[in-house]
């Protein structure tokens, strides 16, 4: 067939192609229509069009020195996109290494791969290519190197690849194959690394077959969704340096055959079933440098004989480890990682530990030792975490640790210590978590506090802390949380601490603090829980309280406050309020004079209101009853004049809807206790009452009489669902919709995901009645001209609370629910633009068959969200949802919609990605945002990029991600980065963090 396309291939070369290509040699040409077969936006291949004869000084092209033929072609990061054109290519017949990683190759690997009959590297790692993997692959027999991470291939590994000769290295991570890992790999015996790790293979066991691979020096297998034992032939891979099976369902005990390892480097064995104790015989491990079997059942005594090998990094937490600690391990020159939190050891901590080793992470939380923190443990001057809580600790905290200035995490809570906290400890420049409580600490807070410019929470509860808070804490301008509460402190609050503009919750109740509150309390804007119970604090409660609008904890009560109650703190949308024993008077404020508060306004002798037990007695007998006549007839006459409009209205609308609605013929179902009938929603359905309409209905806002809102979408049977703009074709008909609906919102209550109050039914038309959301949807507001109404805390509080919704479907319901119509239009926000998620026509539950995943026969969803992998395979599953989820991240962050004419034929999540490579971070954020919001808007943009990943398995689960976004605010600086190998730092956030407030 080629030979025939040549007198083709000869007329286009002399008679179209410039002059200046002309003079190129062969492979010149091949290269020049391999160019002209991709994409390449950023025009990485501009000087593939000079007038050399040969192509060797282009851009990632390598000759061969003697007779200028092409051996290698490197174009890594060049942007370049289309698919592989394995026909041109293959013509260049010294090609030895071809290394495309990080571009865009998308569609499928072809079979003619093969016919690169002289590639010994082939690295196509970090593309979109996908489909199954060619079972031609192998006839590359000079194949040394194989790379196809981070794509989306799918299917099986062929068996065919066990026929490789020579390949040495193979890596296959990060892609959707399924299936298992055949034996045939155990056949290929030259190879040095095998890499298949995070594709979603189903349950199956390890092939005894590897053990063959005695060339093996690495071998990654970490979830692989691998059950079963470690094989025993595992014994035989003497030249292995790095084991991997972490995060899979391995069972059984540890084997003793691993100990024949010798060469072993790093053991990474966490997050499985194993039991049992660790395997006697560690001792020959003399090259072992890294072992992490956390997360596992594995009990009895850690053994002396681990410890003392030269480790670096030593992870044994949350198993069944019993005993002491091995004084050994103080002895370890190298040891810079140590965590074994959550076990059941017990006894005192070697005393030298840290002395000889470059301690940086340090966690022993959670179990029973005692005895006092050793003084060497920031020897070496590297420690950045330090957590120790829940254990019976003693003594008092080393001077030493006040002098460790790298620390960055600080934890002593729970435990038996006493004395005073060194000075320097509380000023420490990089810490952002100082945690004391529930000890016994005495002393006062040291004004070196004012050093502590990193600080985010400081939690100093349940100690005998005394004396003054120092004006110092006033400069902490990253301060979010000041919780002191049952201590003794004295004397006023510091005027200073109405400086503290981050600050989100004053936590100082049962203290013996006095004076007054500070002037400009107002300033903490971002407070939302004040508690100052039970303290000696006088004068009045400022009015401006009232303006803190996001303050919904406030509990003033056993103070000696005096005067009126603040008519602002009606502003307030409160959750807790107490303001009892006190010395108020006056007049209740008209909307706190209701039964549900009464008991915040117990034990002030002079306050009034209609309230039991509230200055039931008020002033002399006549001056008392002309206010109640006078009241009296005013609420009479009030309640004859709304009764009157109010029945006017509804005869109005009863004949009005009398021909158009046979009330006797609706069927309702409750999912909520209801205050109202289907009559009261029936008599609004009109026109005047419709605010808007999408593609399952329209939608009306009905006033009850009793003044409340409901939303009614109002759905009509036997029709297929018109198709909103931007909204790909939804399978089904109405009664779909409307079923799923029913059936999700039915079972489902959580705060973030919309309220469904019931259903109305009849033959022809079906109505679904919700809570009323004021402010509409994200999607409306965000893009109109109201788009500058958000700032960045309220969209940073919307984002927070739809994740929270979509966590609350993904993590807590069984079976799993999946939306898969993420969007912003989907996103509801009430009166305080708390975030809704709704529209659950589409929605799915998730079967756990092994795989979580589900095929659909047709694709759902809205232009722009569609995860990529969803596009093409019809798979859906939570990770489709997380996808969708990061388009609207990126919305709110960049304030554009998900698709726009000015992207042409990109997406939001492609432009997004093009604009911060080519011209940064700042020409990707909405110019309405407030500029001194940038650090946390750009750490909420990574969390968006993350979860529009190509890739589903690097997205994080929606349970990750919520706890990402609360992160943002807390924590102001990036963990160090973790060594090669190793879990992410998210991954180690959840471990050290034990559930607990950091």
């Amino acid at each position: 067939m080629f030979c025939k396309m040549l007198p083709l291939l000869f007329f286009f070369i002399f008679f179209f192609l410039p002059p200046t290509i002309l003079c190129l040699n062969q492979e010149g040409l091949y290269l020049h229509q391999f160019k002209l077969s991709v994409d390449d936006p950023d025009s990485s291949l501009s000087t593939w069009n000079n007038r050399d004869p040969t192509p060797c000084n282009w851009a990632g092209i390598t000759c061969e020195p003697t007779n200028t033929t092409v051996t290698q072609i490197n174009l890594s990061n060049f942007n370049i996109a289309g698919p592989l054109p394995t026909s041109i290519l293959c013509r260049l017949t010294n090609l030895t290494s071809l290394i495309l990683t990080n571009n865009s190759i998308n569609q499928t690997l072809p079979l003619e791969i093969s016919l690169c009959t002289s590639l010994t590297h082939l690295d196509l790692s970090q593309n979109l290519l996908t489909g199954t993997l060619p079972h031609t692959l192998s006839l590359l027999s000079n194949l040394r190197y194989l790379d196809l991470t981070a794509n989306n291939f799918s299917g099986s590994i062929p068996n065919s690849f066990g026929a490789f000769q020579n390949l040495e290295v193979i890596s296959l991570v990060y892609n959707l194959l399924e299936s298992s890992i055949p034996s045939s790999i155990g056949n290929i015996t030259t190879l040095k690394t095998l890499n298949l790790s995070y594709n979603p293979f189903q349950p199956s066991q390890i092939p005894p077959e590897i053990g063959n691979l005695t060339n093996l020096e690495i071998l990654w297998l970490s979830s692989c969704n691998l059950v079963g034992v470690i094989p025993y032939s595992f014994g035989k891979l003497n030249k292995l340096t790095v084991l991997d099976l972490a995060m899979n369902n391995l069972h059984g005990s540890i084997p003793s055959s691993l100990t024949q390892m010798k060469s072993l480097k790093q053991i990474e064995l966490y997050n499985n079933s194993f039991s049992g104790e660790l395997p006697s015989g560690m001792s020959n491990l003399t090259s072992l440098r890294l072992i992490d079997v956390a997360m596992n059942r594995i009990g009895g005594s850690i053994p002396d004989e681990l410890c003392r090998l030269p480790l670096e990094s030593l992870n044994l937490y949350e198993n069944r480890f019993t005993g002491e600690l091995p004084a050994s391990i103080a002895d370890s020159p190298n040891l810079y990682e140590f965590k074994i939190f959550t076990n059941l050891l017990s006894g005192e901590l070697p005393e030298n530990l840290g002395k000889n080793g470059p301690l940086i992470w340090f966690d022993v939380s959670n179990n029973s030792f005692s005895g006092r923190i050793p003084a060497s443990l920031c020897e070496r001057g590297a420690l950045e975490e330090l957590l120790m809580i829940h254990n019976s600790f003693s003594g008092e905290i080393p001077a030493s640790l006040g002098a460790c200035r790298t620390l960055a995490r600080v934890r002593f809570g729970f435990n038996n210590l006493s004395g005073e906290v060194p000075a320097g400890l509380w000023g420490l420049p990089h810490v952002y978590l100082l945690e004391l409580v529930d000890n016994s600490f005495s002393g006062s807070i040291a004004k070196t506090i004012g050093g502590a410019g990193n600080l985010s929470l400081l939690t100093i509860s349940n100690n005998n802390f005394s004396g003054a808070i120092p004006e110092e804490i006033g400069t902490l301008e990253n301060l979010q949380e000041f919780s002191g509460g049952n201590n003794l402190f004295n004397y006023s609050l510091p005027e200073s601490i109405v400086n503290l503009r981050q600050l989100g919750i004053l936590d100082l109740h049962n203290n013996k603090l006095s004076g007054e509150l500070p002037k400009g309390i107002q300033s903490l804007k971002k407070l939302n829980e004040l508690n100052l119970a039970n303290n000696e604090i006088g004068g009045k409660i400022p009015d401006e309280i009232g303006s803190i609008s996001v303050l919904n904890f406030l509990d003033l009560s056993n103070n000696r406050f005096s005067g009126n109650v603040p008519l602002g703190l009606q502003n307030l949308k409160l959750n807790e309020l107490n303001l009892s024993y006190n010395k108020l008077s006056g007049e209740i404020p008209p909307l706190l004079n209701k039964d549900m508060y009464r008991d915040s306004f117990i034990g002030n002798p002079s306050l009034c209101g209609d309230l039991k037990g509230l200055c039931d007695v008020k002033g002399d007998g006549k001056s008392a009853d002309f206010v109640w006549l006078l009241r009296t007839i005013f609420i009479v006459a009030t309640l004859v004049f709304i009764f009157g409009v109010v029945w006017f209205y509804f005869k109005y609308m009863n004949i009005k809807n009398a021909r158009s609605i046979d009330k006797t013929k609706w069927t309702l179902m409750s999912f909520h206790k209801l205050g109202f009938g289907e009559d009261e929603v029936l008599n609004c359905l009109d026109e005047d009452n419709v605010v808007g309409s999408g593609s399952s209905g329209k939608v009306y806002k009905v006033v009850l009489t009793n003044g409340e809102a409901v939303a009614v979408k109002k759905i009509w049977g036997g029709l297929r669902m018109e198709t909103e703009s931007g909204d790909i074709e939804k399978s089904g008909f109405q009664d779909n919709a409307f079923d799923t609906e029913v059936e999700t919102l039915g079972k489902i209550r959580h705060k973030n995901i919309v309220k469904l109050w019931c259903c109305c039914t009849t033959r022809d038309c079906k109505l679904l009645v919700y809570e009323y959301m004021p402010n509409g949807s994200l999607g409306d507001l965000l893009h109109s001209n109201k788009g500058g109404l958000l700032d960045w805390p309220t969209r940073y509080k919307i984002a927070l609370d739809a994740a929270e919704g979509l966590s609350y479907l993904h993590h807590d319901c069984v079976p799993p629910i999946v939306h898969r119509d993420v969007k912003s239009n989907n996103i509801l926000l009430d009166e305080d633009f708390s975030a809704r998620v709704a529209d659950f026509g589409l929605a799915k539950t998730v079967e756990s068959n092994g795989k979580g995943t589900k095929s659909m026969s047709v694709i759902a969803g809205s232009c722009g969200y569609i995860a990529p992998e969803y596009a093409y395979t019809l798979r859906v599953n939570e990770k489709s949802d997380t996808y969708s989820f990061g388009v609207v991240i990126l919305e709110l962050v960049t304030g554009r919609r998900p698709v726009d004419p000015e992207f042409g034929e990109k997406d939001l999540v492609m432009w997004a990605c093009n604009t911060l490579d080519q011209k940064g971070v700042d020409h990707v954020l909405d110019s309405r945002l407030d500029s001194c919001f940038k650090e946390e808007i750009y750490k909420v943009l990574n969390i968006g990029l993350m979860c529009t990943s190509p890739l589903p398995i690097n997205r994080p689960a929606m349970r990750r991600v919520v706890k990402m976004l609360q992160e943002v605010g807390a924590e102001s600086q990036t963990k160090s980065s973790q060594k090669d190998g190793k879990l992410s730092p998210y991954y180690y956030d959840d471990a050290s963090d034990h559930g607990s407030v950091a």
